[in-house]
Formats: structure tokens, C-alpha cells, sequence
């Protein structure tokens, strides 16, 4: 059938497995909307077998692929090494230097070509032969793995706050974590939420999304992150700028406040709204420096473009809104006439934002370098999310690497039966393969260059996605796949460049093969606790010395509950009381209840439950005591485990009915715990002290009870 030979020339899966052995049919409707939305015209029988016949014909003109991949401990790659006897082949490499040529047939590339993104050009000695371009990546075949196991943190930013935030965690209170987690516990990583810019909420709008995995921008970070009194600048306020900051941080200690004491929610937007303003008036009044001057220029000419268009946007969406679909028509190309001249109309408007990125990241490298120089191993782990918003600044720059009236989501399986839509667009793998993946090169380098470590959230996406078509249901979509050594290729190159870890989030449905592959390459997993089981045998939980090495291993996530909520059972009651149980609370409750038995009974025989079960806190050290039996490279501490918090960050199937992305970090009571709290906390530093192999003590003299 042409549709399917069709579908399988451009990735395009006709069928899918929800579960081991079961496989279902996608439908055509789905298949041909993900053709078009590739560009390929499949409405019809007649129009398949002419696209079919296009494509068959352009693969047999064209000697390569798009996009070449070179492993430097592998063969030569299949489409150089089938190259007729006598094709010339010319390497021009990445950064410039002297090319390098070789004649075909050869079995290795030459020692001589250096790791990088070339240009790499073939040209035949028969006239009658096709001559040829395409991108090279030469990439060692793996990420480096922490050089000696080690423990961290797992923390929303936003969620913990200090007596110096303004209402949410900033990038001043992730420096002082890490250095104070480091130096007194012992930690080797922070791991935080995307810190990626969020649409902004429009005037008189109903609110901004506060989930930081809908942003939108992946490539640069989010400006409501900064300590404004870290920014050099601000010492030098003087006169009636200094009274109207010192009016905006006054508020600002009120918004605080109203969380840490008045029980309100984080309010992202308030926050911003005063940080902007304050920001605005210290850009306005205080000048730079010559050398703020200099690193500010030098930080324009290496964004360059990406920064220029982000900033574009930014400024655009103040007067016409945050979703460039809405906008007016000349506006929603940004190399348009229209476009650019509203740029220079708006040049200081955009010079904000820009120097907003510019800030930004300097206080991310100053809380990354604080980590190192604290001697954490890793540092920062920052977190990739799945895609961008559809109307936001990434989605309207880079519209030629995005499907149209595509989103991506998750198709039904045993724990939803009605599949998940994202909302967030796809990028096109033919379009990412002929720019030599540029747009997924820049996002990787721009996220590593203030890390010790990438989570990669939905790490299997860089094998395929599940694409839904605009106004369809989950359930109606299909799989597209990406070029995955390639993808994992720019990964390795990218993260070797930035001498970093790479963590993938494999939870859920993984394709057969994809966790082999990933391990393959160097990147670690994720593995939960009360998700390790032996599946393929008994059921039963798997053993500590039977959980694989390659992973960051931890007891929940921000998707899942914490720990004290899943051993006493109240997320199944918070389920219940919303409305997202699909079975009687009663049997839902005695399957949590006999899961825990089962596992607290695993961790009691093993003699890491001394006192017997029954003291939440000691079995939530038991839980961590048998993280640590595990061989994980990286056990990871989720923060609010360790104060006894109940409360999710993140409800998954909820939108209003549960405050998701807005709660700081509690106690067992719910009351709101600050940095400072943490650190004289008595039940922190008894969990803590399980990584040192000590057994549960107080914390030092004069601590307050958290």
C-alpha cells in the first residue's frame, strides 16, 4: 500500500504497542495529517503513490543523507562507506582549519578530523554521477558518568524560598543551597525545574501557565529567576530610583510574606510584575560599567540572531500579545519587512530583554561556579523540557523546524486510557536533519554552559513522538520518528564540549531498545523506587543489587507523590476528593496500602527499618538507606521529602482543580518552610545523616523543629 510505504520513507509509524505484545493501528487520518504536516500531500491514493515516487526518486539522486553521523570509535558510517570507488570526499570542519580530503573506498575516517558539526562535500570522478553536501557530525561515542558515586538535591526553584525572595525562589537562593547543601551534607548536585522563559501573562489577563514544561523559550532563561540585589548595578541606585526600588521590595516582602505566613500560593506573576519594574528602573538609571559594557557586548555577538529574535518577541508580545498567532500579519515572520522594522521602532524595548537574558545568565553561572567552588562534583542539573509553547518566542523564530497543527502528546496506555495531549509543537526531524540540526545544537549549548548535568525530560523523544493533529484527541494520533543517532550524536558532541553529565527521564512506556541505547551512549536513567519491580517475573520488588548502575535513583519526582503522602495513603484521598479516581476510593486504597506493606516489609527484613514500621520519618530514612544499597551512580533526595511535605508540586490530569507549580515547600503541617528553616531542621539532617552511614540524630545545637 503506497500510504504506508509512504509513511515509512518519512518516519511516520501505521501501527503502535501500548503494551508487550499487543499492537494497535494508527489511523490513516492520523498518518496522513503527520504527512502534511512534513510537507507530503497523501489525501488521496493517487497523491501517495506520486509522493512516494518523488521521495524514491530523490533519495536515489542524492549520495547522502542530510546529516552524516560519525561515531570516532566506529566504522566509517554506512552512506560514506558506500560511496562508488574513486568519490572524492572533502571535510571542511566546524570553526574553520584546513580541510580534510580522502579518496573512497576507506574503512575509518582520518585521524585528522577533529570532534564537531563539518561540512562535508563528495563529488564523483564519473560525469554522469551526483555530486553532493551535507553536515558531518563527528561525535566520541559517549557522555562521561560521575567519576565517583554521589547524592544530591531535587528542588523546584520556585518553591523554596528564603528571607530575601521575592515571593519565589530565586537563582541567589539555588546559589546558597548548593554551597550550604555542599559544604554541610555532603552534596554533589542540585537539581532544579526548567528554568526556561515562560510566556508572560497579557494585561488584564487571566494568569501566565505557571508549569515551567510549557515555556516559551527553551533557549534562554527565565528573567523572573533573578536576585535583583545580586545584580551589580543596584548598589549604585541613588535619588528617587532608589526610593521606588526600595518601595518594589518592599512589596515584595509583603508577597513573600503572604506565602510563607498567610498560607497564599506563589504568584509568578506578581513576582515578575514587580521585578520588571524594578529592573526597568535600574537598566534605565544605571549605566554600565565599561567592563558590564564589554561582557554585556560580548554575550550580544555570541547569541547573536537566537537572542536578537527572542528578544523581538518579547518585546512585540508587550504591545500585541503572547501568541504571535494573534498578531498582526506583517509581525509573524520575523525576518519580515514589517518585522523588522518594528525592531528598530522598539530598539529599547528589545535591548531590555536582551540585557534581561544577559543578567539572567550571568547569576546562573555565578550559582554553577558557587556549586563547583563549594566542591559539589556536579553542580547544576538543569532540566530540558519536552517542547515550547505553540504561540511563544521559539515557536514563532524558528517556524520552519516546527509541524504545524501538530502537538505532542502520549498515546493511551494502562494508566490512561485516554492518552495525553502536551499542547506543545513538534519539531520537524526532515527540516532539523537538513539544517545539520542547528536549532537542537544551540538549545543543548545554551543549557550546558551554566551545568554540570541535562535532565532530559521525556528522554525517549529523541527517538519519536507521539503527534496529535490539531483538534483531534490523543487517542487519534501517531508516532513520527527523529534521526536518533543523530539526535544522541549532537547530545554526546554537546555535553562532551561542556565536559557535563547527561540524565534521561525514562519513565513510562519505553520503546524496546531505547534504554540499551541510551546506556550505550553514557546517559543515566531514571529509576523510582516504588516503580522497580520485576515485571518480567514475580512482580515482586527488585532487589537492590538487581537495579541497574546508570541511573539517577530516587524515591518520587514533581509528578509524583511524596514520600510521606504514599506511605500514610493521602494521595489517594487528594485523588478521590478531585475526582480522578476510575475505581471505588476503598480498592484503590487497599492497593496503595498493600504496595507500601510490601515494600516496608522488604526494608524491615533487610534491618533497615531498626525501630520497626509505624514512625513515618524513619521509614522515610528506610527508604533512602535502600537508595543507597542500590548500585545508582546518583541517588537524587527530593527536597521536600526531607522536611515531611505531603503535597505534590504537580497533579497530573488536573489544571484549576489543584494549585500545580505554586506551592512552596511545607512540613508535615503544611506550614511553608524557608532555606533558612532548612537549615536547622532536626528531620533533615536525620535523613541526611543516612548518607553519611550514621543512623538518625538531631540536628546542632539551637535548631528550630522543621
Amino acid at each position: 500500500m503506497a500510504l504506508s510505504r509512504l509513511a515509512a520513507a518519512y518516519g511516520v509509524a501505521t501501527s503502535y504497542s501500548p503494551s508487550p505484545g499487543r499492537t494497535v493501528p494508527a489511523t490513516d487520518t492520523a498518518v496522513i495529517a503527520a504527512l502534511a504536516a512534513l510537507g507530503v500531500d497523501a489525501s488521496t491514493p493517487e497523491a501517495a503513490r506520486a509522493a512516494l515516487a518523488a521521495r524514491e526518486a530523490e533519495r536515489a539522486a542524492r549520495p547522502l543523507p542530510p546529516t552524516v553521523v560519525a561515531w570516532t570509535d566506529g566504522p566509517l558510517p554506512p552512506p560514506l562507506a558506500a560511496l562508488p570507488p574513486g568519490t572524492r570526499v572533502r571535510v571542511e570542519p566546524e570553526g574553520g582549519g584546513a580541510a580534510v580530503e580522502w579518496e573512497a573506498p576507506t574503512d575509518t575516517l582520518p585521524e585528522a578530523l577533529p570532534f564537531g558539526i563539518h561540512r562535508l562535500h563528495v563529488r564523483s570522478r564519473d560525469p554522469g554521477t551526483a555530486t553532493g553536501t551535507a553536515h558531518l557530525v563527528v561525535a566520541p561515542r559517549r557522555v562521561r558518568t560521575p567519576g565517583r558515586r554521589t547524592h544530591g538535591l531535587l528542588v523546584q526553584l520556585y518553591s523554596l524560598l528564603s528571607r530575601r525572595s521575592w515571593g519565589m525562589g530565586d537563582l541567589g537562593d539555588l546559589a546558597e543551597l548548593a554551597g550550604w547543601s555542599c559544604r554541610t551534607l555532603g552534596t554533589g548536585f542540585v537539581q532544579v525545574n526548567p528554568l526556561h522563559a515562560a510566556v508572560p501573562n497579557p494585561p488584564d489577563g487571566p494568569g501566565s501557565d505557571p508549569s515551567p514544561y510549557r515555556p516559551s523559550s527553551r533557549r534562554f532563561p527565565d528573567p523572573v529567576h533573578l536576585r535583583v540585589e545580586a545584580i551589580p548595578e543596584y548598589a549604585y541606585l541613588t535619588g528617587d530610583a532608589r526610593e521606588r526600588v526600595d518601595e518594589l521590595v518592599r512589596r515584595a516582602g509583603l508577597l513573600r510574606d503572604s506565602v510563607l505566613r498567610h498560607d497564599a500560593l506563589i504568584d509568578r506573576d506578581a513576582v515578575w510584575a514587580l521585578k520588571r519594574e524594578a529592573l526597568e528602573v535600574l537598566l534605565h538609571e544605571v549605566p554600565l560599567g565599561p567592563g558590564r559594557r564589554t561582557a554585556y557586548n560580548a554575550f550580544l555577538a555570541e547569541q547573536g540572531t537566537a537572542l536578537e529574535d527572542h528578544a523581538t518577541w518579547n518585546a512585540l508580545a508587550e504591545t500585541h500579545g503572547p501568541d504571535w498567532h494573534s498578531w498582526p500579519a506583517a509581525l509573524r515572520d520575523p525576518a519580515s519587512p514589517g518585522t523588522v522594522r518594528a525592531r528598530r521602532e522598539a530598539m529599547d524595548r528589545v535591548d531590555f530583554h536582551c540585557r534581561l537574558a544577559w543578567l539572567t545568565d550571568t547569576q546562573l553561572a555565578t550559582a554553577q561556579r558557587t556549586a563547583r567552588e563549594a566542591g559539589m562534583d556536579i553542580g547544576l542539573v538543569h532540566d530540558l523540557a519536552v517542547g515550547v509553547h505553540p504561540g511563544g518566542a521559539d515557536a514563532w523564530a524558528q517556524q520552519r523546524h516546527f509541524a504545524p497543527r501538530m502537538s505532542v502528546g502520549a498515546p493511551p496506555d494502562a494508566f490512561n486510557a485516554r492518552g495525553q495531549d502536551w499542547g506543545l509543537p513538534p519539531w520537524r526531524p526532515d527540516r532539523l536533519a537538513e539544517s545539520g540540526y542547528a536549532p537542537y545544537r544551540a538549545l543543548l549549548r545554551g543549557l550546558l554552559r551554566n551545568a554540570g548535568a541535562l535532565r532530559i525530560d521525556h528522554v525517549m523523544g529523541l527517538f519519536r513522538l507521539w503527534w496529535i493533529p490539531e483538534g483531534r484527541e490523543p487517542t487519534e494520533g501517531t508516532y513520527v520518528h527523529y534521526d536518533a543517532d543523530a539526535m544522541l550524536a549532537v547530545l554526546v558532541l554537546e555535553a562532551h564540549r561542556a565536559d557535563a553529565l547527561v540524565i534521561g527521564e525514562d519513565l513510562g512506556t519505553v520503546e524496546p531498545g531505547v534504554r540499551e541505547t541510551l546506556r550505550e551512549h553514557g546517559v543515566l536513567g531514571t529509576s523510582v523506587l516504588w516503580f522497580e519491580r520485576d515485571w518480567e517475573g514475580t512482580g515482586r520488588p527488585l532487589p537492590a543489587d538487581a537495579w541497574r548502575a546508570d541511573c539517577v535513583a530516587t524515591a518520587t519526582t514533581h509528578d509524583l507523590p511524596p514520600t510521606a503522602a504514599r506511605l500514610t495513603g493521602e494521595h489517594v484521598q487528594l485523588r478521590h476528593d478531585l475526582g480522578l479516581l476510575t475505581r471505588p476510593l476503598a480498592q484503590e486504597r487497599a492497593e496503595a496500602a498493600a504496595d507500601v506493606h510490601e515494600w516496608l516489609g522488604v526494608l524491615s527484613r533487610l534491618g533497615m527499618l531498626p525501630g520497626g514500621v509505624g514512625c513515618e520519618e524513619d521509614e522515610i530514612r528506610a527508604v533512602h538507606r535502600f537508595l543507597l544499597a542500590t548500585p545508582a551512580r546518583m541517588i537524587g533526595i527530593w527536597l521536600p521529602d526531607a522536611v515531611g511535605d505531603r503535597r505534590p508540586q504537580n497533579l497530573p490530569g488536573t489544571w484549576d482543580q489543584y494549585p500545580n507549580w505554586r506551592l512552596p515547600v511545607a512540613d508535615a503541617a503544611g506550614r511553608p518552610v524557608t532555606l533558612e528553616d532548612l537549615a536547622d531542621s532536626p528531620r533533615l539532617h536525620a535523613l541526611m545523616a543516612v548518607f553519611r552511614g550514621e543512623g538518625a540524630r538531631t540536628a546542632p545545637p539551637g535548631a528550630h523543629p522543621v
